[in-house]
């Protein structure tokens, strides 16, 4: 465990404890270590779900099933991306599954025995940290349902970038979806979001390339999503 200290000490559940300490507090958890082939599931919907995870190495995705086999993408995480958090600690079996997205390695930690405090500092604070990292996903979720509840097409897709270029501090950026995945995220049909994309290029309101996107008058992509 030792090389991966320096990874969990700058996640959002494992910030603020020192190296010796979240070496001892691991050990008292009973954190493991697995490894996932790409497509291997860590997480399935409808089946019971009492761990939270680190992602070490790799991605993974998360995702709700739809009917006829869609996929309605929650999440991307990478190294440092914290899952099974808002899920642990619930009696209700998931509503999601959890794939790797590409062969990763991840920290797992049973949910029970992150709640059994034993009184120390570094306890104390991860327990501090589960419920912020919690209450930061509650308000992800709260941005998701405005975005979908917005009428137009052209609303979402501005939404969704403006937030993204927030989040991320610039108006250049990358986002973890492809065209499809994108289209499913915001609930549409990806030929009609591939148009509206391609509308929005030739008005010069942004450039697009792929996944990558530069907001060439942001202030006009506001006044669209009100």
């Amino acid at each position: 465990m030792e090389n991966i200290l320096p990874l969990l000490q700058t996640t959002s559940l494992f910030t603020g404890i020192e190296a010796d300490a979240l070496r001892v507090l691991l050990g008292e958890l009973g954190a493991v270590i697995r490894s996932y082939g790409r497509g291997e599931a860590l997480v399935q919907a409808g089946a019971a779900n009492r761990r939270v995870g680190v992602v070490l190495t790799g991605s993974i995705e998360a995702y709700r099933p739809a009917p006829g086999g869609a996929r309605v993408p929650i999440a991307q995480m990478g190294p440092g991306g914290v899952f099974g958090d808002v899920l642990g600690g619930s009696s209700l079996d998931s509503p999601v599954t959890v794939v790797a997205a590409s062969g990763c390695e991840v920290l797992l930690i049973p949910y029970d025995r992150l709640l059994l405090s034993d009184g120390s500092a570094a306890h104390q604070r991860v327990l501090q940290n589960l419920v912020r990292t919690i209450s930061d996903k509650y308000f992800l979720l709260s941005r998701r349902v405005d975005l979908l509840v917005l009428k137009s097409l052209r609303a979402k897709v501005c939404a969704y970038l403006l937030g993204e270029a927030e989040q991320q501090g610039s108006l250049t950026f990358s986002i973890p979806y492809s065209r499809i995945q994108l289209a499913d995220y915001l609930n549409c049909d990806r030929s009609a979001l591939s148009r509206e994309l391609s509308l929005m290029q030739r008005d010069g309101l942004l450039d697009t390339y792929r996944s990558s996107f530069k907001l060439l008058q942001p202030d006009a992509l506001r006044q669209m999503v009100q």
